[in-house]
């Protein structure tokens, strides 16, 4: 399987709630089943179905995580030469030409993706115009609400 790339930061994110889930929402999971149990019949029993599905969603989920972190390749920009380009991991400020307005991102990797935050999964368009150009550079390309045209101010490796 291909490797994914990830931002330092959001591999630590993965790592982090893997944490969690094993160490904190597993144990809680268990404890309530149990509770549950003691309570007596389990086929009219409301919190022991509730607890056996959170259970099952916390392991799917650990799973989940487990099987990413398996296949990630973690990209520290801050340790890449890459010379004023645009790179998976850059920050970087933009004119939008038609709204004109400065909007800043930062290109990241799927699972971190948040354009409220404004960060931008790798495979989305605007990154895939962005990739490869440099400052002063302006791009267009074609978004699901229409044409749209950035001039590159600034690239940042933070």
């Amino acid at each position: 399987m291909n490797k994914v790339p990830v931002t330092v930061r959001g591999h630590e994110l993965l790592q982090e709630e893997l944490k969690q889930l094993k160490s904190v929402a597993r144990p809680e999971v268990i404890k309530a089943i149990a509770e549950a149990r003691a309570h007596g019949d389990l086929k009219e029993n409301a919190e022991y179905h509730a607890a056996k599905e959170q259970q099952g969603f916390i392991e799917a989920r650990i799973k989940d995580i487990e099987g990413k972190l398996s296949h990630l390749q973690v990209i520290d920009v801050t340790a890449v030469d890459a010379r004023g380009k645009i790179i998976f991991g850059s920050t970087i400020e933009l004119f939008d030409e038609i709204a004109g307005k400065e909007i800043i991102y930062r290109i990241v990797g799927e699972d971190e993706a948040n354009i409220g935050a404004g960060l931008i999964s790798y495979t989305s368009p605007i990154a895939r115009a962005l990739i490869g150009q440099n400052e002063g550079d302006v791009i267009t390309f074609s978004a699901p609400d229409g044409e749209k045209q950035f001039e590159v101010i600034e690239v940042k490796y933070v």
